[in-house]
């Protein structure tokens, strides 16, 4: 019969594209149901990572390991204690922005005993206390005991800026950089971040470590699973008006 109303007709898709676009978005499906399983993961290994490290930072110190590999999972963070003498003359500022301003974290090297050496983070400067000149009062000498958390090093620089020992502009505390730059000789493979002892005069200022982990994983999975369940609803409609259609 004649369609007089000038219109084409309407016809089905075929078999085989509702099979290709079946199999897409179940594809899709598939891949964003599995990234939303790798958030909550992720999520419970964010929280166990947490909990370790909130555990670690407020137990007891431990003496600073020695001669050791450190791993930065399993040891930063860790309370620790060492006993030496601060060597002030190879001091390496790096640069630093805190709670308290820009200004620099004053890195000097504390000498053990056996003659090795472990860089400690003394704490933060502002800029116009950049010259040790301007904080004498803070430059220690004879034995002393630093308390803080182990850091691992931090090397090449900061995501922006790149460290320039030549000009002596320090963007990370980069321990064998800083070591080799200062002629320290041997010296362990990490940092420590003094705690908020006071220093002689007010300076530097130290127990200002953020320990700090974003945990946006629940977030991450509800979008994915959210969006697994636009395709299945995409789908389902897909499907309903090509039955219309038929």
């Amino acid at each position: 019969m004649t369609d007089l109303s000038g219109s084409k007709p309407t016809t089905p898709r075929s078999t085989g594209k509702l099979i290709l676009l079946g199999g897409l978005m179940l594809l899709a499906i598939a891949t964003f149901v599995a990234l939303g399983i790798w958030q909550v993961e992720r999520l419970y290994w964010k929280r166990d990572l947490i909990a370790r490290v909130d555990q670690r930072i407020h137990a007891a110190p431990v003496p600073a390991p020695e001669g050791a590999t450190i791993d930065a999972m399993a040891d930063e963070y860790l309370r620790v204690t060492a006993t030496g003498t601060f060597d002030n003359s190879k001091e390496t500022l790096v640069y630093a922005s805190t709670e308290l301003g820009p200004g620099y974290w004053v890195m000097t090297p504390l000498r053990l005993e056996d003659g090795n050496a472990i860089l400690i983070n003394r704490g933060f400067v502002p800029l116009e206390k950049r010259d040790p000149k301007m904080r004498t009062e803070g430059q220690l000498s004879g034995p002393v005991s630093v308390t803080g958390l182990l850091r691992p090093t931090e090397p090449k620089g900061s995501l922006l800026q790149s460290n320039d020992p030549t000009t002596g502009w320090w963007y990370s505390r980069d321990v064998a950089a800083i070591a080799a730059d200062k002629d320290i000789g041997k010296i362990e493979p990490y940092f420590i971040d003094a705690d908020e002892a006071p220093n002689p005069g007010g300076a530097p200022v130290g127990g200002l470590t953020r320990v700090v982990f974003p945990n946006s994983h629940l977030s991450y999975a509800i979008t994915w699973f959210a969006m697994a369940l636009m395709v299945i609803g995409l789908f389902a409609a897909a499907v309903r008006s090509e039955l219309r259609r038929r």
